[in-house]
This record gives C-alpha cells, sequence and structure tokens, in this order.
C-alpha cells in the first residue's frame, strides 16, 4: 500500500514555531566563480539581459501564485549567485509582482545578498528604495590572503567599509565567514571573530569549509595540495565559534547562524521550521501545498536554458512532485534539528504516521546527545557537532 501524507495547512508567522510562507528568488549571475562553490552560480562575459530575465522571473510568480492561491509572504530572499549585480529597478519590479500576488506581512522581511565590493555598495540606497530592509553580506574571512585563497575579488577594507555603508542603508544587516580554513589555528580564529563581531552587526553566519565535489576545491583537495584542519582542531574551531558568540550576547539559534534575540533571519526559519516557499529564478527549490498535497519544486539550472523554457511555458520547473509521509518526515527532521529550538514531536507524528523510535531516543539522551522537554526534541551542545549522525539515527 503506497504510503500516505498528512498534509498541514499553511500557516501565518506568529507564535514560536510556526513556519510561515517565503518566497526565494535566485539571481543566478557572479563576477567569478569561486573554488570552494558548489551553487548554481555562473559567469558571463555579457551582462544578462536584466529586464528580460526579470519579465521570465515574474512569469514565475504569476504560475507559483495561481497554484498556492491567497498567502501572506512572511520574507522575501534574494539569492544567488550574485544578486547585488541586480539594477535597483530590477529588485524593485520584482517586488511589487510578489505585492500583487501575494499579500505582504506588515513586517515582511526582505533580505538580499550582497558581495562587499565598492561598486556594488553604491547600490544599496537604491535596494533600500526598492524595499529591501536586510542585507546580507558575503565577507567569507577577515584576512586578505585569505581571501585571494578562496577566491573573493574584494579586501578586507573594502569588505569592512561595505558593513559599514550597509548599517547606514539597512535596519538589519548580516554577514558570512568561512572558517576551518586551510592552516587556521583556534586562537587566530578566535582574534578574526571577535573583530567581527565588533563590527556590530545582529547576526552572522559562520560555516566551516567543507570540500564539495565538482569544484576546484575537490581537485586540490584530491591532489593533496589542499588540506583542511583535522578533526581535532576542528572541533577546536568549533568550540571557540560557539564561545566567543556566546559570551558576546550572540548565542547559536541554528548550527551556523548567531543571533542577538529578535535578529534571526525570518527567511531561513522557513526553510528550518519546515513552511512553505515559492521559489523562482534559475536553480530555484521550493516547497508549496498544492491541492492537499506538499510538492517538491525545482527549475531548470542553465540560466538561459531556464529563461527559453519560462518564455514557452510560462515556469522553468523541471521537478513537481509530491512528497509522501516519510520524505516529509525526513526532511523535517533534517531541517528542524539544525534549530537550537529543535522540533516538535507531535508534528513529526503528524507528518510521519509514526512516533521516532523509544529505543533510539533513550540511547541518544544517555549519551547527552538530545534533550526532550514537553513536547519538544532537540539537540544538545555536545550533540550539534555530531548533528549528522544524530539526525541519521533518528530517522533510521
Amino acid at each position: 500500500m503506497a504510503e500516505t501524507a498528512t498534509i498541514e495547512r499553511p500557516a501565518a508567522r506568529g507564535a514560536a514555531g510556526e513556519p510561515g510562507f517565503a518566497v526565494y528568488v535566485h539571481w543566478p549571475f557572479c563576477l567569478s566563480k569561486c573554488p570552494y562553490c558548489d551553487f548554481n552560480s555562473h559567469v558571463r562575459h555579457e551582462k544578462p539581459d536584466q529586464a528580460r530575465f526579470a519579465r521570465a522571473i515574474t512569469a514565475e510568480l504569476v504560475h507559483a501564485a495561481a497554484r498556492t492561491g491567497p498567502r501572506t509572504v512572511n520574507s522575501i530572499f534574494f539569492g544567488g549567485g550574485t544578486p547585488s549585480l541586480m539594477q535597483p529597478a530590477t529588485v524593485g519590479a520584482i517586488l511589487e509582482e510578489i505585492g500583487r500576488r501575494w499579500s505582504l506581512a506588515p513586517d515582511c522581511e526582505i533580505t538580499l545578498e550582497a558581495n562587499p565590493t565598492s561598486v556594488e555598495a553604491e547600490n544599496f540606497r537604491g535596494y533600500r528604495a526598492a524595499g529591501v530592509n536586510r542585507v546580507s553580506l558575503g565577507v567569507q574571512a577577515l584576512n586578505d590572503e585569505e581571501l585571494k585563497a578562496l577566491g573573493r575579488l574584494h579586501t578586507v577594507d573594502e569588505a569592512l567599509a561595505a558593513v559599514a555603508i550597509a548599517k547606514r542603508a539597512f535596519p538589519r544587516v548580516s554577514f558570512d565567514l568561512i572558517y576551518a580554513r586551510p592552516g587556521l589555528t583556534p586562537s587566530a580564529w578566535r582574534m578574526e571573530l571577535k573583530r567581527a563581531l565588533a563590527e556590530g552587526v545582529k547576526h552572522l553566519s559562520l560555516y566551516q569549509l567543507t570540500i564539495e565535489e565538482g569544484t576546484p576545491f575537490a581537485a586540490l583537495h584530491r591532489a593533496g595540495k589542499l588540506v583542511l584542519p583535522d578533526a581535532d582542531t576542528g572541533r577546536a574551531l568549533w568550540d571557540v565559534t560557539q564561545e566567543t558568540c556566546a559570551a558576546a550576547g550572540m548565542p547559536a539559534y541554528e548550527i551556523s547562524n548567531h543571533a542577538r534575540p529578535g535578529a534571526e533571519c525570518r527567511h531561513n526559519l522557513v526553510y528550518w521550521r519546515y513552511g512553505e516557499y515559492a521559489g523562482v529564478g534559475p536553480g530555484a527549490h521550493g516547497r508549496l501545498i498544492v491541492d492537499g498535497a506538499r510538492i517538491a519544486t525545482a527549475t531548470e539550472r542553465h540560466p538561459e536554458t531556464w529563461l527559453r523554457r519560462v518564455e514557452k511555458s510560462g515556469h522553468g520547473l523541471v521537478t513537481d512532485e509530491p512528497l509522501g509521509a516519510l520524505e516529509q518526515a525526513d526532511e523535517f527532521l533534517l531541517m528542524g534539528l539544525r534549530l537550537r529550538e529543535g522540533i516538535a514531536l507531535q508534528r513529526f507524528e503528524k507528518l510521519a504516521g509514526r512516533a521516532l523510535d523509544p529505543a533510539r531516543i533513550a540511547a541518544l539522551k544517555a549519551e547527552g546527545l538530545i534533550e526532550i522537554t514537553g513536547d519538544r526534541l532537540r539537540v544538545t551542545a555536545a550533540g550539534f557537532p555530531v548533528l549528522d549522525a544524530v539526525v541519521a539515527d533518528l530517522a533510521a
């Protein structure tokens, strides 16, 4: 007998844990491809026709809204690629279309990812006028030599200048750093992190460098020309991250994200709380509730192929499939356990049609890797460094 899924009704963001509804817009173009990046990003010698791409994105918005029906949008996220290569007018046109198709929450979070080059920073006021109220800057390191090694085009001075400009232009600012880089020591990372915290932003995304297949770093790693910190050093770097950020009043609310209370990224919380979101643009993913089923969507990755597909069919979807109960439950675990708040056991049972294995829960609790308070199951501080193993054990 085929598995059946219990479908949750869409909810607006309100009480803690409610996922809400979001819109993700993917802009796939970059000035250069970073050697560690496996995102759907592309370099073009000729600038893309922004008006044409914007028309295609709005066509996908029309298609998605016709499927979802009325929703209240709690967050919008322009990701990439490098969305700060978009003209402010392009961003504004897309936001206007979203507002025509759905209702916007009064406090809707509208984020744009940006690279901290001086040319893009000059557009910040234009993005703010278009409606963007949060910017996320890809700083990645506060060391010029390390920035070169990561393939970044900016310097530390340019990055910090962009942060300063962003703080003047937007009410909410975040930036990313990559640690566990080759040769990085815990003491050096502590100093770099303290320098980042001194910038006074209320949100930081801090990622350990990972080797992704198909990237130049993967080839270097296989050849022994790029060596990551060993397990003990990696754990020490993790501990420094948690201790330093917590001491500065920015504890981790998700495994790689730190914020002052109230400054959490609302858009990503929709993902991690297993909410509903429309994904538009080349290579964008979505999760929509359509005709009583939770649907996984994905669009064509190649930008020009996506463009032709949208112009012909009104959308660029290449994946549009209902998720079964077990698939939903696994996704819910995978996403929700990344959060410090954990998951609601009752919601897991509703999605999966079964409870988690009590024996597995007991074993993980005995090891100090998870805890349960009321209806919520959380991964502990000791469990987060081995989160993948915890999730795999619970999902088995």
